[in-house]
């Protein structure tokens, strides 16, 4: 009988240490970097470099096609153990029947995040009311200085006024190449980041203006070891999704993701 709480103590030390194992970001694919592709070749590519999760585009996952295509384009991601976790970046509008097929979508596919970028900020109210209905997050995607959410007060803002299932996803390169610290605004948003975008840019300057451009994975401006580490401390579990704005990377994108993949294997300890 002596044994029995050292086997509970074994057995609750042994859940811990496999929960602690799982609370940390999974590889995931933004398929905008094989915009080039077919739904069929992201699927093979996919499996090929081991990637599990895919926030698709319209143009692989279209949340306006007819359900029959959707399921079966799901038995296909079931059939080779991929995952749809997430889509966009969605536009939204002020219709909210036209909203809501993101929505019926998602729950027709299992997904939990929906990542958009309301241009008209009386947008929200709608969305609002079904996010609260389908019990489904929404998630900010960021571009550039100057597009509706570069400035993370924009984000803030929103944050203030809605549920708390409204949330982020952060575009690493953008926010970086906007002149932001991505690990502190990983802080600021406090718990609300649902997803972030795995990319890297550098700031050069041309003609005496600055140019953004899209680099690999770790080699740019961003603040990966600041980030990695409020990961880390905050225990987040969601996806990091590979992507590239860079048209030459999306022409034959292996090379950039096997990179991208070395360095979040890398990070991710």
């Amino acid at each position: 009988m002596k044994l029995f709480p050292k086997l509970l103590l074994t057995l609750a030390a042994t859940v811990l240490l496999t929960a602690a194992a799982l609370a940390e970001p999974k590889l995931g694919l933004q398929t905008w970097t094989c915009r080039n592709m077919t739904f069929e070749q992201v699927v093979d590519f996919a499996v090929k470099h081991h990637i599990k999760y895919l926030q698709c585009i319209s143009k692989h996952m279209d949340p306006a096609a007819p359900a029959a295509e959707t399921l079966a384009k799901k038995a296909i991601l079931d059939k080779h153990g991929l995952v749809c976790y997430s889509f966009g970046v969605n536009g939204t509008s002020m219709d909210k029947e036209k909203n809501r097929k993101l929505f019926e979508f998602a729950k027709l596919m299992g997904i939990k995040v929906i990542v958009v970028e309301p241009k008209n900020m009386a947008e929200w109210d709608n969305l609002e009311e079904l996010v609260k209905e389908y019990d489904i997050k929404l998630a900010i995607h960021n571009h550039g200085k100057g597009s509706a959410y570069g400035d993370p007060e924009t984000v803030k803002a929103v944050f203030a006024k809605r549920d708390r299932r409204i949330g982020a996803c952060i575009d690493i390169g953008h926010v970086s190449g906007a002149g932001h610290d991505v690990a502190e605004i990983f802080r600021q948003y406090d718990g609300r980041v649902y997803d972030l975008h795995l990319k890297d840019k550098k700031v050069e300057k041309a003609d005496g203006k600055d140019v953004v451009l899209d680099v690999d994975i770790g080699t740019g401006i961003s603040n990966y070891k600041g980030l990695f580490a409020e990961l880390k401390k905050s225990k987040w579990d969601g996806v990091m999704a590979i992507e590239t704005d860079n048209a030459g990377f999306a022409k034959e994108p292996t090379e950039f993701v096997e990179k991208a993949a070395k360095f979040f294997k890398a990070n991710v300890k």
